[in-house]
């Protein structure tokens, strides 16, 4: 969603709260006479090296505040009023501080899960006493893999091990090896990832170069969200000590051999013709960001060597919109569904299973091919989602498959076409997408399909049994069945089989159990 300038809410633009010429730190700092932090005259122009944050929590670092400004260039200064819960950061030039502000204006920054504030200082240069406790000189801090660790301490210590465990929890965007190379390679030379699905939660384990490099990772990524409030990195140490990979392709990379195999015959002959003067790029492109995400960037989509936002919880990825390798097809938003039961199918049913990965906006059932339709959803990283969770997953009785489409909109029938009228339906204006308000819930619970489903918007009249044989009816075994301690409108039931739980997803979600009340269903990564 796109952002208009920044402004904070409700409090006028102020003069950075100096008292003059001279910036006293607040009573919290000592000796305000003897001490002061000291800014040169005023800047008339608007445009300052110093950049002043406000709102930043009372608990914040110096090392947080200088991670703010890294991924844009040097920072030269930085000095913490946490009386006041603002700070300063000078960076090198002009133009690195031009940078920071017009991207937190785009995308507001996060500390410690506050919003914070950036916006130009009143004042062109920070002059710090070295005495001072609350101002540091860092004589030109870049973003390099140590960076970091002259904030630490000169007892820093890294990890014994080499290898990281990262677990994405609420993944609403889909997540890359690239990315994961991207974002984890800020903090030094990234040898090998293997990513796998454990649990239903999407996972990887990155080996680096050395220890130091593994444990600033470690420190400065996780807790941290790959997108605008979701996809949120837990890091642990592995105890594996070196990643065996076979295969470079989607799942796997081994980045000190790119001539390892794909694994796909055919698609190892491909790139032997065609990539062989790409040495060892990586044929898979960086994802684009969600089109909200990626609007909200503005003129961002072109500072590649940003490497995304380290220390900062808003939009990591702000480097990745819209770049992908030559001869890469570009993401639309329609999927072609294939190997469909054409004596069950209907346009409703798939409108109800794939809705349960994105807000779809028409369904063609093909008039010639009945076991093949088209689906539109409304975002393209809807379709990476529904690919991801639905390709060759049984579905009355057959394993479909689910791909990208070279359509990029689901046509309507003429008006002349009556026969395949019936077989297109659409579903814009549908009351039952699940996505439509922005931040739902819905976005931080979607999983692949399983045997236990996620119930909610249940009536406090109704009853566990009248719930178990309403699902009962649906030809399912009803395993388990337990509602939520705190809110008793929401349950979770365990079903036979995953096909039972699809088959009874598809029947039971917006089934009526009161008047004006109907239940609404998902997959669960719970089991009972």
């Amino acid at each position: 969603m796109m952002r208009g300038a920044y402004q904070n809410p409700g409090t006028k633009r102020g003069s950075d709260m100096s008292n003059g010429s001279a910036m006293s730190p607040s009573p919290n700092f000592q000796d305000n006479d003897a001490k002061k932090i000291r800014m040169d005259s005023r800047n008339p122009s608007g445009v300052s090296r110093v950049v002043h944050i406000r709102q930043i929590p009372n608990e914040v670092t110096e090392a947080e505040i200088v991670q703010m400004g890294l991924p844009f260039g040097k920072v030269v200064n930085v000095l913490v009023l946490k009386g006041k819960n603002q700070a300063f950061l000078e960076m090198d030039d002009e133009m690195s501080a031009t940078t920071m502000v017009n991207y937190f204006q785009s995308c507001p920054a996060n500390l410690r899960g506050r919003q914070v504030f950036v916006q130009f200082s009143n004042h062109k240069e920070l002059k710090t006493d070295s005495n001072h406790p609350g101002a540091t000189s860092l004589t030109g801090l870049q973003g390099s893999p140590q960076s970091g660790q002259s904030l630490m301490g000169p007892n820093f210590q890294g990890g014994e091990k080499t290898v990281l465990r990262v677990i994405i929890d609420h993944m609403i965007y889909p997540v890359t090896l690239d990315v994961l190379n991207q974002i984890f390679s800020r903090a030094g030379q990234v040898l090998k990832i293997v990513t796998f699905t454990k649990l239903n939660t999407f996972q990887a384990l990155i080996q680096f170069e050395n220890a130091d490099m593994a444990h600033q990772a470690k420190m400065n990524l996780s807790g941290q969200n790959i997108y605008n409030g979701c996809c949120t990195l837990r890091i642990e140490d592995s105890k594996l000590t070196n990643l065996n990979v076979k295969f470079n392709n989607d799942k796997s990379r081994d980045y000190t051999n790119p001539n390892l195999p794909t694994g796909d015959p055919a698609l190892d002959a491909h790139n032997s013709l065609n990539m062989s003067g790409m040495g060892g790029m990586s044929q898979q492109g960086l994802m684009p960001l969600p089109s909200n995400l990626a609007s909200s960037m503005g003129g961002m989509a072109g500072m590649g060597g940003m490497q995304g936002m380290g220390g900062m919880q808003g939009g990591m990825m702000g480097a990745a919109a819209g770049m992908r390798l030559p001869g890469q097809m570009a993401m639309n938003c329609v999927l072609l569904v294939s190997n469909l039961n054409e004596d069950e199918v209907t346009t409703d049913a798939i409108f109800t299973l794939f809705g349960v990965y994105g807000d779809v906006q028409r369904v063609k059932i093909l008039y010639n091919k009945k076991d093949t339709a088209l689906v539109q959803m409304s975002e393209p990283h809807q379709t990476q989602l529904a690919i991801s969770h639905l390709d060759k997953v049984e579905v009355w009785g057959q394993q479909i498959r689910v791909t990208q489409s070279k359509h990029q909109t689901v046509q309507l029938p003429r008006e002349d076409q009556s026969d395949a009228a019936s077989l297109t339906k659409d579903y814009s204006n549908s009351p039952l997408h699940r996505f439509k308000k922005p931040g739902s819930k819905n976005c931080q619970n979607i999983y692949p399909p399983s045997a236990t489903l996620h119930l909610s918007n249940i009536p406090a009249t109704v009853e566990e049994e009248e719930i178990k044989e309403a699902f009962s009816e649906t030809g399912a075994t009803v395993v388990g069945f337990k509602f939520f301690a705190k809110d008793r409108k929401m349950a979770l039931i365990q079903l036979g089989s995953v096909q039972d739980a699809i088959m009874s997803l598809l029947k039971m979600h917006n089934h009526q159990l009161a008047e004006r009340t109907y239940l609404r269903v998902s997959f669960s990564k719970s089991t009972i």
